[in-house]
């Protein structure tokens, strides 16, 4: 069976250390030296969680829940999880069940996308409808386990092509797809799926987030600080935006605006390698800024080290 250390979890999944640490001691993950494929595929649902802005105590409340209703050791990647305000419903067998109120539901109003599914009574959902969403489940779990090897890596693409011949809409299976081809240095062809997942959920936060991602590497700063600045526009909280926005503000000759998600970086990750580079950047704005200040009024004043 293939491990990951916990290095290779953070690399692989662009986490900082801190923010595995917090689902650690939220017992949402438990803490170990090394990590199975099914650690790693419950952690990429948590990161995408936390983009979309569910708590942590949320996430373990509704998992546990589904846990003890459902009989399934592994909410998270056994079933697809579908924010409802600032809970968790599972997607399972074409329904939505809130394990919490143990209400069972259907999400009529997908394709639109709103912050929170409207939700219709089971009895009402067309048997074939039901099929084919149970069918796009067991293909994009399927797909995400593929995606283990780089040796079926097509395979994967193949099947997250065929969910979006069912569900053209289905931005999870867009970002992944766009992953890969980042991870392949493709970088048109992943800018082409990560639009695609903004245009069809504009409230999904890490599709603005990996867009970003792929405009910075492509050198087009200006679009890649218009991706970032709506990521945190949709998610506040979401500091992984707040850094590369900084260094992307930097990259610009922005100091002034880069200071500001500096800021607002370390107040939601205050501890860690990344956070003391944060802290230094801040150090050293902060310098250069006042030494302008100077220079404009003409007068020498002791500057802080």
């Amino acid at each position: 069976m293939t491990s990951y250390s916990r290095q290779d979890v953070l690399r692989i999944l662009h986490l900082h250390a801190r923010q595995l640490l917090a689902w650690e001691r939220a017992g949402l993950i438990p803490s170990q030296r090394e990590y199975s494929f099914e650690h790693l595929s419950w952690l990429r649902k948590l990161r995408d969680l936390r983009s979309m802005q569910v708590p942590a105590r949320n996430i373990r409340v509704s998992v546990e829940a589904m846990r003890r209703v459902a009989g399934m050791r592994s909410p998270l990647t056994e079933t697809m999880a579908v924010r409802r305000g600032s809970r968790l419903v599972f997607r399972h067998g074409g329904a939505l069940v809130d394990p919490v109120t143990l209400q069972l539901a259907f999400d009529f109003e997908q394709e639109e996308r709103s912050p929170g599914p409207r939700l219709q009574v089971v009895g009402r959902t067309p048997a074939s409808e039901m099929e084919q969403l149970s069918q796009v489940q067991e293909l994009f779990q399927r797909a995400v386990q593929l995606e283990e090897t780089q040796a079926t890596i097509p395979q994967a693409l193949a099947l997250y092509e065929q969910i979006l011949c069912l569900r053209p809409e289905h931005a999870p299976a867009l970002i992944n797809m766009g992953t890969i081809r980042y991870n392949q240095r493709r970088y048109e062809a992943a800018e082409s799926l990560y639009r695609r997942a903004t245009e069809v959920d504009p409230e999904y936060a890490l599709a603005f987030f990996d867009l970003g991602n792929v405009l910075d590497e492509m050198q087009r700063l200006r679009e890649a600080i218009q991706a970032y600045q709506r990521a945190v526009e949709l998610v506040p909280q979401y500091a992984d935006a707040h850094y590369n926005l900084a260094l992307a503000y930097e990259r610009q000759g922005n100091p002034r605006r880069a200071l500001r998600h500096w800021m607002s970086y370390l107040r939601l990750d205050p501890v860690g390698p990344w956070a003391s580079h944060a802290q230094s950047q801040v150090r050293q704005i902060l310098r250069q800024e006042r030494l302008s200040i100077v220079s404009r009024r003409a007068t020498r004043v002791p500057v802080a080290g």
